[in-house]
């Protein structure tokens, strides 16, 4: 079973940047961000694919947030900068393994624990 390890959270002012990092113990097809702010559902950030250049960001992230890998590490980082306050949540890594890379958590099959990323005004 593939476990992920985020890390790199933590608090920020507004304008800052901060990366998180997250690192899967095997081999994925797709890795991505979800995060999840208090009373809210847990919503796609952006996804990568571990076997190809494929990218994928949502709405308020592509503009801001930079999703990278390092495929022999096994590896995903998520460059975020110009963070406002309303990017506080816990940030989740998830992996799966379909063929076709969809920033869905219906295709989620393995959750990392979270990494809380606060962002002060």
């Amino acid at each position: 079973q593939v476990q992920l390890v985020e890390s790199g959270g933590g608090s920020v002012q507004a304008g800052g940047s901060l990366t998180l990092s997250c690192a899967a113990s095997g081999r994925t097809n797709c890795m991505a961000w979800f995060r999840q702010a208090p009373g809210k559902e847990r919503e796609g950030v952006a996804i990568i694919s571990m076997g190809s250049t494929y990218t994928g960001y949502s709405y308020f992230a592509k503009d801001r947030f930079t999703i990278s890998k390092d495929s022999a590490k096994n590896t995903m980082y998520l460059q975020m900068n110009s963070l406002k306050p309303e990017d506080t949540a816990m940030y989740y890594c998830a992996a799966d393994f379909v063929a076709v890379c969809r920033l869905s958590s219906n295709d989620v099959t393995i959750w990392g624990q979270g990494t809380q990323v606060t962002v002060s005004s």
